[in-house]
């Protein structure tokens, strides 16, 4: 029997810092000796196993399987998203309809602080809502790299346009994951983002244009900035607080992408940034005007891409958007959930603090995943599954 103690150290403050230790490992693997994902990952998890047997005292083979278990959960809740989300991407690299992407984005205005806006802040926070993951910021800084940003600054555009969208990232999984541990409903807490995060998706797009321009963006690029930032923060909190959180990011995504197309039909740039460049600008690991896989003209006329080819390109984006939309339709969404499939994981013997049994259940929720099932109760949730 192993029962619970949050608090082994009789201080908070040690405790925390204690549990903070395997995302500290990560985080420093990562971000500063540079190791490979899976290698920090294995390291992380290394970590969290000494913590939970030496300091909350957990038997060696509950803390492995409560590893195993934590694992399990992942593979639909998270990896599910993230593995179709590459397919996807590859599947339009391959076909030339990323390219042809590219090219519609760059149609819309010529001026690049607008595009960085609309690719990186508007498409990215589309993807983020469908598949998250790191995703975006990947997808949306090639596209950046191709219009003609410098690979880092593409990249830094990027990681900084995905900072409000991904609080509802991957189908509101953030959300979704903090409801499952704390047993508190989830929508609420999807409410409570949608009532923050609007502030940064306001500033954000002020923050690109500067970035990707200065003083002399701020100025000359404003209007766009403003368009997308305050469509996409009304949207985020119109859809957070009284449609499911999950489809959030994906209509305000949508709507500010809009906000900004119909601005340009009427509002140009005094002094537009475009690239001045001869071919294509350095990807990661390439030589500058090196062809790329991901920009070649393998679909679309050479005299241009036609309507249908654009439609072709943004068809996957849009069946996925309409999939997930049905999906939370009443009927539909009380039908998926009775094909979920509840077990014990076995191998657990854990009492909380109070003394009462935590029970251990795995929802195999093949039908809907990425979509949090409603629970009639607190008691049905793992207590330990946040420290696991």
């Amino acid at each position: 029997m192993y029962i619970q103690d949050l608090n082994p150290t009789d201080h908070l403050a040690f405790s925390a810092l204690l549990a903070v230790l395997p995302l500290a490992t990560l985080l420093v693997l990562l971000a500063g000796l540079k190791w490979k994902a899976h290698w920090a990952g294995l390291a992380a998890l290394g970590v969290s196993l000494l913590v939970a047997l030496f300091a909350y005292s957990m038997p060696l083979g509950q803390a492995l399987n409560a590893g195993a278990y934590g694992a399990a959960r992942s593979v639909l809740l998270i990896l599910w998203i993230t593995f179709n989300a590459i397919w996807i991407y590859n599947l339009t690299v391959e076909t030339g309809h990323f390219a042809v992407l590219r090219r519609a984005f760059g149609r819309i205005s010529d001026d690049q602080r607008v595009q960085a806006i609309v690719i990186a802040f508007c498409f990215g926070a589309l993807i983020e809502a469908l598949a998250g993951g790191g995703s975006p910021v990947a997808i949306c800084a090639v596209m950046l790299i191709a219009i003609g940003f410098h690979p880092l600054k593409a990249a830094a555009l990027a990681l900084i346009a995905d900072t409000a969208p991904v609080a509802f990232g991957g189908m509101g999984s953030p959300i979704t994951v903090l409801g499952s541990v704390t047993g508190l409903p989830a929508d609420d807490f999807g409410a409570m983002v949608g009532r923050q995060t609007p502030f940064l998706a306001l500033l954000i797009p002020f923050v690109l244009i500067f970035v990707a321009d200065g003083r002399r963006g701020l100025r000359n690029a404003w209007p766009a900035a403003l368009a997308a930032g305050s469509v996409f923060a009304v949207a985020q909190f119109v859809f957070s607080n009284y449609a499911p959180y999950q489809l959030a990011d994906i209509f305000a995504a949508v709507l500010a992408a809009g906000a900004v197309v119909v601005l340009v039909r009427v509002w140009k740039p005094a002094q537009p940034l475009q690239y001045a460049g001869s071919g294509i600008p350095a990807l990661a690991g390439g030589a500058a005007d090196e062809a790329s896989p991901a920009l070649a003209r393998k679909a679309g006329r050479p005299s241009g891409d036609s309507r249908t080819d654009v439609l072709m390109a943004f068809a996957p984006y849009a069946i996925i958007v309409a999939v997930f939309s049905i999906a939370q339709i009443g009927p539909v969404k009380e039908w998926l959930a009775t094909l979920t499939q509840v077990y014990t994981w076995p191998g657990f013997n854990i009492q909380n603090a109070a003394g009462k049994a935590v029970p251990t259940l795995y929802e195999l929720n093949w039908a809907s995943a990425t979509r949090k099932r409603a629970r009639s109760s607190r008691s049905s949730r793992p207590s330990w599954v946040g420290s696991a």
